[in-house]
């Protein structure tokens, strides 16, 4: 484990192939990714972060924007001088990741997004943002965290992984409310990027559960739709963490997409 400008990160596997670098979502740790890190790390160098104020990243006076968090992730990628990454984010993740290759597409080699999207919040979508801010006040961030991960997961998953899903849970429980509240302000403050999904150049490859209740898979097959060349994959019966609760299934499908890079 490294830190570097005050994030946690995880730099592992053949340091000789293709660089992996997955950005997590939201409020989640790093640890979503554990089963593209431990199928990936024989022929890849793979590297995980804890998104500032998640997981074990600092969380400092929680005052983020998706603009630094963007920082963050250039700093990583500057710091350990990585040579055209291929950048996979989760919804957070996956807005962290869109606008970073927006303002430095020189940068990356490819493109993974999962179960994410484009447009920045409606209205609608900031009011329920700043509810949430509210109650983490009120309440703490557990309850609110109890209320929102389950509804990540298809409902089926969740009886299928049993104690995985617990153990999962139990640690988007630990983030805390300074670093939760942080996201939620960073996500509220973020731009929209669907003009830029025409301009993207990278390969491109686009995965989203089936039963994705946050985010559809008609919304993703509309960006897909929009990104030249890309591919878009449907990950049947799981929700909007297709990587956790399918994560052989999802690995197929990136191995076949990184094949052709």
């Amino acid at each position: 484990m490294l830190e570097i400008n005050g994030l946690k990160v995880y730099d592992n596997g053949n340091q000789n192939g293709k660089t992996l670098l997955f950005v997590h979502g939201f409020p989640l740790t790093s640890n979503m990714w554990k089963y593209q890190t431990e199928y990936f790390i024989k022929d890849h160098r793979c590297i995980t972060y804890d998104i500032r104020g998640l997981g074990n990243s600092s969380a400092g006076d929680g005052q983020f924007t998706m603009e630094y968090f963007v920082d963050d992730l250039i700093y990583i990628v500057n710091t350990l001088e990585l040579d055209k990454p291929i950048l996979c984010g989760l919804s957070m993740g996956g807005y962290i990741s869109l606008r970073a290759v927006e303002k430095y597409p020189q940068l990356f080699g490819g493109l993974i997004l999962m179960d994410t999207r484009s447009e920045a919040d409606s209205n609608e979508g900031k009011l329920k943002r700043a509810a949430g801010i509210k109650r983490i006040n009120e309440e703490g961030a557990m309850p609110f965290i109890s209320d929102f991960v389950p509804n990540c997961f298809y409902k089926s998953s969740i009886e299928r992984l049993g104690d995985k899903y617990i153990s999962f849970l139990e640690e988007a429980k630990s983030n805390s409310a300074i670093g939760v509240k942080g996201s939620l302000l960073a996500m509220l403050s973020r731009t929209d990027t669907t003009e830029f999904l025409s301009q993207i150049e990278i390969p491109t490859l686009l995965i989203c559960g089936e039963f994705d209740a946050l985010t559809s898979p008609p919304v993703m097959k509309s960006m897909a739709d929009k990104i030249p060349n890309s591919t878009f994959e449907v990950i049947p019966d799981c929700g909007h963490l297709s990587p956790y609760e399918s994560g052989d299934k999802v690995n197929e499908v990136m191995d076949r997409f990184l094949l052709k890079l």
